[in-house]
């Protein structure tokens, strides 16, 4: 086992579970780490840990947020769209007083951040797109909570410690919140919205992904003015537990340099 591998298996205990009021919700986070803020939206199987985020609080003030409606929150019944859900998530990082900061956003998560960039963009240095599920193949059928399919969201499942079984009411209360805002697919709106969106963008994907085909990266590229795109070998869409290391990598360097990066070709990333 090489010594990413090992590390990916390896989770640091720095991460303080907290509370924040937003937009009329009470929203968990979890936060580690100082310097320049970094703000994280999880996918659709609700939030989870991975190695990536410990070696980024490193250098980050690192901060995850749970969406209302998702893991032991309360049910979310009044989040009507994507939109919406991303105007609660900025109201959350304004409550801590951030000013301005970077944003990730992974697969589910990563249709909201750039919601969140289009509505908001004066708020964001950077934002990150992680196997995003803004854009999608025509027919595109979402493969419901991917935690209980490790072989769907990860291409190493054996790399990444064992989850504990999802509680059925958890995932039923998550179902109904996605299905409800999901829609319209394509996302007209947004993707017409794009096209003005000034933040310098960063969009991933595993060469492994199975979920969301990664050639789909070069749809983001097309449409965004200042976006660089990036296939990450060896992993699937659970990229930043896959492949931690690159992952951290080339997202702080990204961060750091925003325009100016250049991809480290010592972590098999590729820019095509």
């Amino acid at each position: 086992m090489t010594e990413e591998h090992a590390a990916a298996a390896v989770l640091d205990a720095a991460f303080e579970e907290r509370y924040v009021e937003a937009d009329g919700f009470r929203i968990r986070y979890l936060e580690a780490g100082s310097g320049p803020p970094l703000v994280w939206l999880h996918g659709a199987g609700g939030l989870r840990r991975s190695r990536a985020q410990d070696l980024l609080a490193a250098h980050y003030r690192v901060i995850l947020f749970e969406v209302p409606g998702f893991g032991q929150s309360p049910v979310n019944e009044r989040s009507q769209s994507i939109p919406d859900i991303a105007r609660t998530m900025a109201r959350a990082a304004d409550a801590l007083d951030l000013g301005q900061y970077n944003l990730l956003g992974h697969s589910f998560g990563g249709r909201v951040a750039i919601w969140w960039a289009v509505q908001e963009p004066e708020r964001l240095h950077a934002l990150v797109l992680a196997a995003p599920a803004a854009i999608v193949p025509p027919n595109h059928v979402r493969q419901a909570a991917p935690e209980s399919r490790a072989s769907l969201l990860y291409h190493h499942p054996e790399r990444v410690p064992p989850m504990p079984r999802p509680d059925p009411a958890i995932l039923a209360k998550q179902e109904a919140l996605l299905q409800r805002v999901s829609g319209p697919r394509p996302d007209v709106e947004l993707e017409r919205r794009m096209g003005d969106m000034p933040v310098p963008t960063l969009v991933l994907f595993g060469t492994e992904d199975v979920m969301i085909p990664p050639e789909m990266g070069r749809a983001y590229r097309e449409k965004l003015p200042n976006c660089h795109y990036i296939l990450v070998y060896d992993a699937g869409h659970g990229l930043d537990a896959d492949r931690p290391e690159a992952f951290a990598s080339i997202v702080s360097d990204f961060l750091e340099r925003r325009e100016a990066f250049v991809v480290n070709r010592t972590n098999a990333l590729i820019n095509p």
